[in-house]
């Protein structure tokens, strides 16, 4: 049986802008099959915001990603919000 579909909206704090983490976080979400939007965000301070749909065990295994974030990031805080899923995502975008 499928797991329901949850949605994960993450905010991730650090050195997490000029470093390949938009980029590694869509590779890691296409990878688990999962859909949404990885996006810079400057207020009130810099951060990456992921918003993301999928099976819920797919979107705990990319939180583990956020919570490291590729080599060069240094991830100081991830904020999560879970949320039933809307189903409004195809693929996933990179803003």
């Amino acid at each position: 049986m499928n797991a329901p579909h949850q949605r994960l909206k993450a905010k991730i704090y650090g050195r997490v802008q000029g470093v390949g983490f938009r980029v590694f976080v869509r590779d890691k979400a296409l990878a688990y099959g999962l859909s949404g939007y990885a996006r810079n965000r400057y207020s009130p301070q810099r951060h990456v915001e992921v918003v993301t749909e999928g099976p819920e065990p797919a979107l705990q295994t990319l939180l583990h990603y956020l919570q490291q974030g590729p080599p060069l990031a240094r991830v100081e805080r991830v904020d999560v919000q879970w949320r039933p899923a809307s189903g409004e995502f195809s693929g996933f975008n990179v803003g």
